[in-house]
């Protein structure tokens, strides 16, 4: 499947700053707010602030800004709303806690590598 080029440009962002577990959740058939959701785990506050910030610069850059944004006070997960796309960037605690994919089980997930 070929994903739309705004959402790989996030998921290469996320990747050159080394964020792991990068997985693409496909969610046209689950949901109505959004068509994907990429979800990526950074190792520590710092990473977890460095992975969105390349994402927001990198689709700056392509004259695309976020719709809404959360969670860079705390930085255990911020979320990116693109429309089309969210951007969730987790600590491992929070990913684990939350859950996503396993919350939204139906979707069709798509690894992606470096």
């Amino acid at each position: 499947m070929r994903l739309p080029q705004l959402l790989q440009s996030a998921a290469g962002a996320a990747l050159g700053k080394k964020a792991t577990d990068v997985v693409v959740l496909d969610l046209r058939k689950e949901s109505a707010f959004t068509d994907f959701f990429l979800i990526v785990s950074g190792s520590n506050q710092k990473q977890i602030l460095a992975i969105a910030d390349a994402i927001l610069d990198t689709l700056r850059k392509e004259r695309v800004r976020p719709t809404h944004v959360e969670g860079y006070p705390r930085q255990e997960w911020i979320l990116l709303d693109y429309s089309s796309f969210v951007v969730h960037v987790f600590s491992p605690k929070s990913r684990s806690f939350y859950d996503l994919e396993r919350l939204w089980g139906g979707a069709h997930r798509i690894e992606m590598a470096g």
